[in-house]
Order: C-alpha cells, then sequence, then structure tokens
C-alpha cells in the first residue's frame, strides 16, 4: 500500500479543522497535524499577495487520494486550494502499516 502525504494550507483555524476533522472520520486519513500559521507569498490573477496560512499535514494512502482530494476541495474556502500529494518512500514499517490499516482502501 502507497502511503502518501498531503499538503494543503488554509486561511485560519476554523477551516483547518473542519478539513481535518472530517477526513479523520471519513477514514480518508490516519492522521492530519494542524501546524502554526505560516506566512506566504504568492502570485494569484497576476498579482503578488501575502496571507497567513495553516498549514495540514495529512497521513493517507494513494487509493483513498482521490475522495480525500474531492473532500478537500469540497470543504475548503479558496477557489483553487494547494492539494500536494507526495509519496513516502520510507518510513516506520509499523507507522506505515498503522497508517493503511486507519485509512480506508
Amino acid at each position: 500500500m502507497e502511503t502518501l502525504l498531503v499538503l494543503t494550507n488554509c486561511p485560519d483555524e476554523e477551516a483547518a479543522n473542519t478539513i481535518a476533522l472530517a477526513i479523520v472520520e471519513a477514514r480518508l486519513a490516519a492522521c492530519v497535524n494542524i501546524l502554526p500559521r505560516v506566512q506566504s507569498i504568492y502570485r494569484w490573477q497576476g498579482r503578488v499577495e501575502s496571507a497567513t496560512e495553516i498549514p495540514l499535514l495529512i497521513k493517507s494512502t494513494a487509493a483513498s487520494y482521490p475522495a480525500l482530494q474531492e473532500t478537500i476541495r469540497t470543504l475548503h474556502p479558496y477557489e483553487i486550494p494547494e492539494i500536494i500529494a507526495l509519496p513516502i518512500g520510507c518510513g516506520l514499517p509499523a507507522y506505515l502499516n498503522w497508517v493503511a490499516e486507519e485509512t480506508l482502501q
């Protein structure tokens, strides 16, 4: 089972908590870390913007990714949210097995 680390940023704690709780309860992720605020500088619609955001680190599987992505898009307030999935090449086998067991296949 391929394990993924999925990244997204939320505009505030309320959105971060809503998304994190929904995806763990739906078993689309085994765990979500809600990180402290970060400052993001980005280009949007031809302008350089700056915003504070709340990063989420989501541990999931490739099999659950399509439903995970759709759930994030549905709940996320941004028009185009950052949703990036990175394969986890190595990790503690017991932890990776736990992620797979706690995430719908």
